[in-house]
């Protein structure tokens, strides 16, 4: 950390670090949409224990939110206040234990993590290839697709609590429902331990492959774009029920409801996180009126409006 960035921490009564803290750090090249406002903070740790440190030493008052490779967020154009935390490189590994377990950092990405599963021989893992973001965003979202979801292989996830209390909690302390978990507000999931199922290298590409061409055939991954928008209502499809209500192409300014897949909302160049939000919620006051269904969003939009 540099003597100016101490200087800082010092004169805004954060605790002195050993990775890097920002003050007033876009959040925008970060994240899919490529919109939205500044961190406050944003604190990058070195390690799990200068990620402790910090946590324990910090005002408890102040704001804490992780944040991975942005692909499932909206931040909205007045930024985020408090210290928003992003793992790096230090939480992106991914370790064999035995025949069927892996533990990977919290920082890893679903590539990483169902690639490391492949060469390992460790089936089961394959739909995390499809999933675009990390490790914690996976534990605490209980993310998923084609068929299976986090719960379905999590054994365990290491956790920083707001306090700086490091804590193991297991799959049944997740309380995990569709798209959600019990985890607390401000918690960094720094590792997470998934099992899987002995299986051959080959086969396990093979599928990898095959949720790689349905994405691609499916859904606008070359676009600016957040993921799934909205959870998919019990016995529904969201995009269905999108395109019912006339949405599918539905534009405000540079913000549109994707052709290609109407669950997929993406800026087309300069639309403010104002506008993807606004968007949303339109789409959703349009599929309340013609079917009589509340969408409920996916995305987390945080952050305060400009």
């Amino acid at each position: 950390m540099t003597d100016g960035a101490v200087a800082s921490a010092a004169s805004s009564s954060l605790p002195p670090v050993r990775g890097r803290l920002t003050a007033g750090a876009p959040l925008a090249p970060f994240l899919w949409f490529k919109s939205g406002g500044a961190a406050e903070w944003l604190f990058e740790p070195a390690d799990v224990d200068d990620l402790v440190a910090f946590l324990g030493a910090l005002d408890p008052a102040m704001p804490v939110m992780g944040l991975g490779l942005g692909s499932n967020m909206i931040v909205r154009d007045g930024g985020v206040p408090g210290v928003v935390v992003r793992l790096g490189k230090p939480f992106a590994k991914v370790e064999r234990l035995d025949g069927e377990t892996l533990r990977c950092g919290g920082g890893a990405s679903g590539i990483l993590v169902s690639s490391a599963a492949r060469d390992a021989g460790i089936a089961g893992v394959e739909f995390l290839r499809s999933i675009p973001g990390t490790v914690g965003g996976f534990v605490r979202m209980n993310g998923g697709a084609y068929g299976r979801e986090v719960k379905d292989i999590l054994v365990e996830a290491d956790v920083v609590l707001r306090s700086g209390e490091r804590r193991t909690l297991a799959l049944a302390n997740l309380g995990y429902t569709y798209r959600h978990s019990e985890l607390p507000d401000g918690a960094i999931v720094v590792s997470a331990t998934f099992r899987g199922e002995p299986g051959e290298p080959a086969a396990i590409q093979a599928e990898m492959d095959r949720i790689a061409s349905e994405r691609e055939a499916s859904q606008p991954l070359r676009s600016r774009t957040g993921g799934s928008t909205f959870k998919n209502p019990v016995g529904h499809k969201a995009w269905q029920l999108i395109d019912e209500a006339g949405c599918r192409g539905l534009r405000r300014g540079d913000a549109q409801v994707s052709e290609k897949h109407c669950n997929f909302l993406l800026n087309l160049g300069e639309a403010s996180s104002a506008d993807i939000e606004a968007l949303g919620e339109e789409v959703r006051t349009k599929v309340k009126a013609t079917t009589g269904v509340t969408l409920e969003w996916e995305i987390q939009r945080v952050g305060v409006a400009e």
